[in-house]
């Protein structure tokens, strides 16, 4: 007989697994939208139709394996782009934190002996307040988005702000060693003595940091590769995954204090590269202006 937590997991997985099915069957039933045509692209094949008609010759549709090739050698193009290169060390660094509060970070707390016997169901508690993060940020600055005055910016500092907050609480709070510690866990401690609601406080800014980073970078990154949407964001999953990837390597061999550094590194160079790609966006879009008076 299966013991209550065992039917709780398998509860979780056949719920997740019965969405991710509905969600799949959901998105096939989508339509593909009719391309919009523009009235010299209306004439232009109005003529071709014409010479097609004249001609007996007849062009045989793009295959998927084509199209496929295609779409892959216009990402490999598009990564090597002044724009994308630099966006590419922002989006690394939120690969960088998105392995820090999706599986170390929960770990951490799980492994310090001082929050008691409560320590291993402050992981999943730990996961409620980074998704209530992401939820209020994603919602406030997603809209913010469409009426913001003063660009993407000051977002992407609120964020580092905020992650960098995060950053320090979590080196006064949780021993140096939590990552790598044993499965019995860490009887050691940081700089000041471990406390619950300063652990959850972190996990709810790591969440709202990384929203306010995610929705910019979407932001950004569509508008400035409109005409190559498919391809840049094909870029952008790329580079975080691999970077996560990373993160998920050595966290396995460093201790917190020197992961915590990694990220304080990479998310000030990856907000300063930002801050250039808005700067070439706000010219482009000052120069594209003048140029429509």
């Amino acid at each position: 007989m299966l013991c209550f937590a065992d039917k709780d997991r398998q509860t979780v997985f056949i719920t997740l697994t019965v969405i991710s099915l509905v969600g799949s069957f959901l998105f096939f039933l989508i339509q593909r939208p009719d391309p919009e045509v523009m009235p010299s692209e209306a004439s232009e094949s109005l003529l071709q139709t014409e010479n097609s008609e004249s001609s007996s010759v007849v062009v045989p549709p793009q295959g998927l394996g084509s199209q496929a090739l295609e779409a892959f050698k216009k990402a490999i193009q598009l990564s090597v782009t002044k724009e994308m290169l630099l966006l590419s060390i922002s989006i690394a660094y939120t690969g960088l934190e998105l392995t820090f509060y999706s599986g170390v970070y929960g770990t951490c707390i799980g492994a310090m002996t001082q929050f008691g016997e409560e320590a291993k169901g402050l992981i999943g508690l730990s996961g409620i307040f980074i998704g209530m993060g992401e939820i209020l940020g994603g919602g406030v600055f997603g809209m913010l988005n469409k009426c913001n005055q003063f660009g993407r910016n000051p977002v992407v500092l609120l964020g580092l702000v905020t992650h960098y907050v995060a950053f320090y609480l979590i080196f006064l709070n949780i021993a140096s060693d939590a990552p790598i510690a044993p499965e019995g866990g860490t009887h050691l401690q940081s700089f000041i003595k471990p406390s619950v609601q300063v652990a959850l406080l972190c996990s709810f800014l790591l969440g709202l940091g990384d929203s306010c980073f995610n929705t910019q970078l979407l932001s950004i990154v569509g508008y400035t590769f409109r005409e190559d949407s498919a391809p840049a964001f094909a870029v952008f999953k790329f580079v975080q995954s691999i970077t996560a990837a990373i993160a998920f390597f050595y966290s396995n061999y460093l201790i917190l204090h020197w992961q915590l550094l990694i990220m304080v590194v990479v998310g000030f160079l990856g907000t300063l590269t930002f801050f250039a790609v808005e700067w070439i966006v706000m010219c482009n879009r000052r120069d594209s202006d003048y140029d429509s008076i």
